[in-house]
């Protein structure tokens, strides 16, 4: 092993800098390998510049940074990427233009990492002979095949730390709060910073939700004398007469983008208990910031594994964490199932034994 490149490509996520900097130092310090830093994910093979070396002192300094030094972009799929041809838009396949450079800069292996869409992208890329290693990235923690992904763990504190504190302005005011979290199809993080932060409600994508089941719980907590409630709202929660809430529709290059369901719980709730609602949408703070100890300790075990992954030639795999333990497994074991919350499973009994309801209550 000589030569191996790295990119983030899809949302941004704390983590990266310190996955980056742990396969820099490892394929430097173990392998004498150079490292190619590929800039705003696969985009930076197309790009002018797009391609800068990484070496210790790149890396330097950036363990407890968020974001990505090297930058990121979650539209940016090869096989459908937008282009102008004779000053019209077109969609094309520019695969093999990735490809092509990938061999001119005799890159060994390819570490990517992302979370499902991008790794799906390098799965393809890998059935066209491109060497890749995949690293599980997302703060929904919603890729297959690993406990957690890095990112999590961050934006699970800063989802918990909001619900804190809107609590105490709830009760203060005698108002129902509505925080709307990320989780597209995943709602790990609403269902876990609900219960690490003591929500009265837990609406999640996998469990579709009945108005009257919401508001069913507000009366009877302003009943018991409790005159506030905490609503924790996945972005991708649905009621089961209806469908998720989009705030913008998607086509080739853009996926649709969520939002609005916790102003639509909110109104609704308002209008039928009679209890004043106010809505917080916490969206992208929770990607941004410095990441936790569990999250840069995670990232850190990730990047040295895929570069000791590399050196071996174990390419069209995925480091993961099962048993507390840092394996791998094939990306197509990885990109199988996407992983979601178990709605039978502890955690969810677990927040129905405290009494929190998920809106599926008759």
């Amino acid at each position: 092993m000589k030569k191996i490149g790295v990119l983030t490509g899809g949302g941004d996520a704390p983590g990266l800098n310190a996955v980056i900097r742990a396969v820099v130092k490892t394929a430097i310090g173990s392998y004498q390998c150079e490292v190619v830093g590929i800039r705003d994910g696969y985009d930076g093979f197309l790009k002018e510049k797009g391609q800068i070396p990484l070496g210790r002192s790149e890396v330097r300094g950036i363990l407890p940074r968020g974001g990505t030094i090297l930058g990121t972009a979650n539209r940016g799929n090869p096989f459908a990427r937008k282009v102008i041809r004779d000053g019209k838009t077109v969609i094309e396949d520019t695969s093999d233009e990735v490809v092509a450079v990938i061999e001119k800069q005799k890159l060994d292996g390819l570490i990517v990492i992302g979370g499902d869409g991008t790794l799906k992208i390098s799965q393809e890329l890998f059935a066209k002979g491109v060497p890749v290693i995949g690293v599980p990235k997302t703060i929904d923690n919603d890729v297959g095949g690993t406990e957690v992904t890095f990112g999590f763990d961050t934006a699970l504190e800063t989802a918990t730390e909001a619900i804190d504190k809107l609590h105490t302005t709830a009760e203060s005011h005698h108002r129902v709060m509505v925080l709307e979290l990320m989780g597209r199809d995943a709602g790990f993080i609403a269902l876990h910073a609900g219960v690490a932060g003591g929500a009265d409600v837990i609406l999640i994508p996998e469990i579709s939700f009945r108005y009257e089941a919401i508001v069913d719980k507000v009366v009877r907590r302003v009943e018991s004398g409790r005159h506030f409630s905490i609503l924790a709202v996945s972005e991708g929660a649905k009621s089961l007469d209806g469908e998720q809430v989009f705030s913008r529709s998607g086509n080739e290059i853009y996926v649709p983008r969520l939002g609005g369901v916790g102003e639509m719980v909110g109104k609704y709730v308002e209008d039928h208990s009679g209890q004043e609602t106010r809505v917080t949408v916490l969206g992208h703070i929770q990607r941004g910031g410095s990441p936790t100890p569990f999250d840069r300790w995670l990232a850190t075990r990730y990047g040295a594994a895929a570069a000791r992954l590399a050196a071996k030639g174990g390419f069209g795999r995925m480091v993961s964490l099962r048993n507390g333990e840092v394996v791998d497994i094939s990306l197509d074991e990885a990109l199988a199932i996407p992983k979601r919350v178990k709605v039978d499973g502890d955690a969810v009994r677990t927040a129905r034994d405290l009494g929190i309801y998920f809106g599926d209550e008759k």
